[in-house]
């Protein structure tokens, strides 16, 4: 059996599966490794159904976010072996996992939208990343903590058009003792920011809105794809809840600038099984 998993810093999918077609699926809270520990991780899996099927799992294949160096894949490393400890555990970046998802062994450029933002070119074969994701605070273009940061700092600044202004006070009644107790002082800041996306998703056809999410996406793509050789020529991949939910602005922008936008999925999860199954 493997056990392959995909996951942001909201949260974790898992699959259990053989080449005899059986498959289980399971969730978690995500586990990135700038924010949560190996005792952490270890614990949400424990407390989690996934954990009564160690003894048959032979390998496990984990996709992270902030899984970028070796110290923090061994952060995520050392919290499944605490649950797994008889399974070769491999830890690698999401950007790998959404190339694998999505570019189906031919070039391409991949592309993270969700909690956070990300971008890499494929080659077919090998992943390259010429810039850094820089997290919710210094970057992150086009994600839900980017918007949402956005967003609840124009509500506490009064920035707001007056009727966005009271849709967000009567769905979240909330004030900045809150919000900076949040951002600030509690884990997971970031996943705080982007659980506001629910808003922009039930108002996103209001111009105000729909005009936030635009730049938002336009920043992305002028940041992490733009300067990618050859990026017109190749199809632009993505996974993620924001690609997903808001593809028809996401498509608006891409053709501005001239980007083919190729597979759009809310989850890699099941092309990443799919990838191990016929490589292994």
């Amino acid at each position: 059996m493997i056990l392959v998993a995909d996951s942001g810093s909201t949260k974790c999918d898992w699959i259990l599966a053989n080449h005899n077609g059986l498959k289980e699926s399971f969730q978690t809270i995500g586990f990135n490794p700038v924010y949560v520990n190996a005792q952490e991780i270890a614990h949400a899996i424990e407390d989690n159904p996934l954990s009564s099927h160690a003894n048959e799992i032979e390998k496990v294949f984990f996709y992270g976010a902030g899984c970028s160096s070796q110290e923090f894949q061994g952060i995520v490393a050392n919290g499944i072996r605490k649950v797994f400890p008889s399974s070769r555990v491999k830890v690698s970046h999401d950007l790998d996992g959404a190339a694998y998802a999505t570019c189906e062994g031919k070039p391409g450029i991949s592309c993270i939208l969700g909690t956070g933002s990300n971008a890499c070119f494929f080659d077919g074969k090998t992943v390259s990343q010429e810039r850094p994701s820089l997290g919710y605070i210094l970057g992150d273009e086009g994600s839900g903590a980017y918007f949402g940061k956005i967003l609840v700092t124009k509500f506490l600044y009064k920035q707001l058009p007056q009727d966005i202004h009271e849709l967000f006070n009567n769905k979240y009644s909330i004030g900045k003792t809150q919000i900076i107790d949040s951002v600030y002082r509690q884990p997971r800041p970031n996943t705080f920011l982007a659980s506001f996306m629910t808003f922009f998703g039930e108002n996103k056809s209001h111009p105000y809105i729909k005009e936030i999410i635009a730049t938002g996406l336009n920043d992305f793509f002028v940041t992490h794809v733009l300067y990618l050789k050859d990026y017109q020529q190749l199809p632009c991949h993505f996974v993620g809840s924001i690609a997903f939910y808001f593809q028809d602005i996401l498509q608006e922008e891409a053709e501005k600038l001239n980007i083919q936008v190729g597979n759009i999925l809310q989850k890699p999860i099941n092309g990443l099984v799919e990838y191990h199954l016929k490589h292994a």
